[in-house]
């Protein structure tokens, strides 16, 4: 093996990144509290930086890497380029409520984007082991990020579930590669496939492995009946936090599940879509009923969140290219959606207020008409109504079930959209119908405001032409899958 051959090059925004982010830990010993803002400036750039490497690499041909341990193709591309996207979003809308709970800090923005560069490596791994190294460098961040306001019960309390249940998954997910390994006698994604496909290897503890593997999968997805853990940390870890957990790794979560059972199981289908809709039916169910009592805000995503986790892994189940790519837009799209809505929440906090009660927004559009209309925007779109982008990935993901044959699954998953509905609209109903609790003051800064409203306005604009996300996202499918 020699330097040349490692082919280390296809890799250099995740090299970039990391190098980085380790030079702005060792800057950000030499910065005052006073002067923390250039840790912020430094951190943007970072991502600046990462998203211009990766548009620079973009190919539609994949390239293997490190003995065929990492591979850069369409899918991955621009799902790092998503993922750099929703955590830039981050770090703008959540510098003013970081600040005003002390956690403005330089561990905020180095475990932030160490967690990006486990998402990435994720993305690219077409390995057993390099899929899980991304998996646990992303998730070990997240915990610690979820404990980073530690005078606060409730995130240490959240953080520390969160570990424990997470922890656990990583052992079942674990568990399943390890037979999967037993079984085909290699850790290489695209020879597991090759080998299952063609009938070599132990086919029983294969499937043995693939029941692990989907556990593992469905515990970091947070679907129903593995979601015990969303609801609490969501509403435990600071909202910031709470922004980055349920966006950008949701396509990291979309690519892992397309390395792990596109590639590597795709002789397993007919037995991983059994699982999978069983899943995706109770998420739907359970996510969409539970979501309806909450009246804490953040527990109401975090329901709904398990709600459209299930209709992302209807995409999968369908198992051929066009659920693959109707998938990817939703997740895609789910991260902006995500975005907006816990940036809104975070422009009505201020210091020692969260703005995570229901009642919290009474009144908002008769106060502040600009902003009460971007959530207006964000409910309609994560309801699924026509014109805003939320609607045509639920439009995509159901067109792709109803031609697998699986009409009844199809009308189930609108029914619980209508009652999906319910809960999105209510909190519309209170902005605009009920008379305002009391001052109702907007937190951040301009530059965090004026991105914020065109995060907004991006889901009406991505609903009104939603062809050419979704044309990219689908020729990144069919140029990735056949290698």
């Amino acid at each position: 093996m020699t330097w040349t051959s490692l082919n280390a090059g296809i890799a250099l925004p995740e090299i970039f990144l990391l190098c980085a982010t380790c030079a702005l830990l060792l800057i950000d010993l030499f910065v005052s509290d006073a002067r923390r803002g250039v840790t912020h400036v430094l951190a943007l750039l970072v991502l600046a930086v990462t998203g211009v490497l990766l548009y620079a690499g973009y190919t539609s041909a994949p390239q293997l890497a490190f003995s065929d341990m990492f591979v850069a193709d369409p899918i991955a591309t621009l799902a790092k380029g998503g993922m750099v996207l929703g955590v830039a979003l981050v770090l703008i809308y959540g510098r003013s409520y970081a600040a005003d709970r002390g956690i403005f800090k330089g561990e905020l923005y180095s475990l932030t984007l160490f967690s990006l560069a486990g998402m990435m490596v994720m993305a690219s791994a077409v390995n057993l082991l390099t899929l899980y190294v991304g998996l646990e460098l992303l998730s070990l961040s997240l915990y610690a990020l979820v404990a980073l306001q530690r005078d606060s019960v409730n995130a240490t309390e959240s953080a520390m579930k969160y570990f424990v249940l997470g922890a656990l998954a990583s052992g079942m997910l674990l568990y399943g590669m390890s037979m999967v390994y037993g079984a085909t006698g290699s850790l290489n994604v695209l020879e597991i496939g090759h080998r299952l496909l063609v009938g070599e290897g132990n086919r029983l503890l294969a499937v043995f492995g693939l029941v692990f593997v989907v556990t593992g999968i469905a515990f970091k997805l947070g679907a129903v009946p593995f979601h015990m853990w969303v609801p609490d940390v969501y509403h435990g870890a600071p909202t910031v936090i709470t922004q980055l957990i349920g966006s950008a790794p949701k396509l990291a979560a979309y690519a892992f599940i397309i390395r792990l059972l596109a590639q590597a199981l795709e002789g397993f289908a007919p037995d991983w879509r059994g699982m999978l809709i069983v899943l995706a039916v109770l998420s739907l169910a359970i996510g969409n009923l539970s979501a309806i009592a909450q009246t804490n805000i953040k527990r109401m995503f975090a329901y709904s969140t398990i709600s459209h986790m299930g209709f992302l892994l209807l995409g999968i189940l369908v198992a051929n290219p066009v659920g693959y790519s109707a998938s990817f837009f939703y997740a895609f799209t789910y991260v902006l959606t995500a975005a907006a809505g816990f940036g809104l929440v975070m422009l009505l906090a201020r210091n020692g207020f969260e703005a995570d009660q229901l009642d919290d927004y009474k009144g908002l559009a008769r106060k502040h008409p600009w902003f009460g209309f971007m959530m207006l925007m964000v409910m309609f779109s994560m309801a699924g109504i026509p014109v805003f982008v939320g609607f045509f990935a639920k439009l995509a993901v159901l067109k792709a079930v109803v031609n697998l044959g699986l009409v009844w699954l199809a009308v189930f998953a609108v029914m619980m959209s209508l009652i999906g509905a319910f809960y999105y609209l209510r909190v519309v109903k209170v902005m605009y119908f009920d008379e305002p609790a009391g001052e109702i003051t907007l937190s951040g800064s301009l530059f965090a405001k004026v991105v914020l409203s065109l995060n907004c306005l991006a889901l009406l604009v991505l609903g009104l032409f939603p062809n050419t996300l979704l044309t990219a996202l689908a020729d990144a499918v069919s140029f990735s899958l056949p290698l």
